[in-house]
């Protein structure tokens, strides 16, 4: 099983705008947040790279420097949702499986090995979909896709999904979404990094045909697809931020440099600042 494809999406509202703002990433370098999505890409070993952008925001990427990764902006035609966005990269991904990314959202990694890099590994010696997912307090699973299923033995970090619910209340998620041996009061929500069998795309498709003109969500198709075939989770205690809320693009920039090369100088810069406003 090989995964050389990634399929990001930037269409939406708030991520058109947050793809091309820049950053100051963990070496100390300027990069807007797609250039440092597209990293993290080519570190899991990623060949060629699928950006959904809204239409009217084709040129903004004209520009753009592919390096040595094959990048293919793809026009989101119709604005009905995060599932269609997904969809939209179809004739893409073709029958590859393929990495999936979030524009408007940024990892920070704990570990020495990147997110993408350990979410593939772990998809490619099982065969089969693996979604990051990470422990939630119940009173924030209103905001996620949250999963329900039970780990795998002898790890302590894979689970096998068997049920998917998009932005559930605590009463449900208690109610079908309990994994055994997890803290309570806590669930497991996505993370916003995928592996994904191409087979989501059929599911995809078929939900669009049922909606009638409506838009559709990824987590039906996420749920069908745990339905059908193995699908696992990998539990990662990374940092995630969602650029999109307030003061997201702060707290990731924060991130990224507290977690760099630069952390003596920024932590004495925050200390100064903080003691002049005394």
């Amino acid at each position: 099983m090989q995964i050389k494809k990634a399929l990001i999406t930037a269409a939406g509202a708030d991520q058109r705008k947050l793809a091309m703002q820049t950053l100051v990433d963990s070496d100390g370098n300027r990069k807007t947040v797609l250039e440092i999505l597209i990293e993290e890409a080519r570190q899991a070993g990623i060949e060629e790279i699928g950006v959904v952008v809204h239409p009217g925001d084709l040129d903004v990427y004209a520009g753009m420097d592919s390096g040595d990764t094959r990048i293919h902006f793809i026009p989101q035609d119709k604005p009905l949702g995060y599932g269609y966005a997904v969809l939209c990269g179809a004739p893409f991904i073709g029958n590859d499986y393929f990495l999936h990314l979030v524009g408007d959202h940024m990892y920070v990694n704990q570990s020495n090995m990147p997110c993408a890099k350990h979410l593939t590994e772990v998809a490619k010696k099982n065969e089969c979909s693996v979604s990051a997912v990470t422990p939630t307090r119940e009173s924030l699973i209103t905001s996620f896709g949250t999963i329900g299923g039970k780990r795998v033995h002898p790890t302590t970090d894979l689970y096998l999904i068997d049920k998917i619910i998009e932005k559930p209340t605590p009463t449900i998620a208690e109610q079908k979404l309990m994994i055994p041996g997890l803290r309570a009061g806590y669930y497991l929500c996505f993370f916003g990094m995928h592996v994904l069998a191409p087979t989501v795309m059929t599911y995809l498709d078929k939900n669009l045909k049922k909606a009638a003109g409506n838009s559709i969500g990824l987590s039906d198709a996420l749920n069908e697809l745990a339905q059908n075939e193995q699908y696992m989770a990998l539990e990662k205690n990374d940092l995630r931020f969602d650029m999109g809320s307030r003061y997201g693009l702060l707290k990731a920039q924060l991130a990224l440099a507290l977690n760099g090369k630069d952390r003596d100088q920024v932590m004495s810069e925050l200390l100064e600042y903080f003691m002049l406003k005394k």
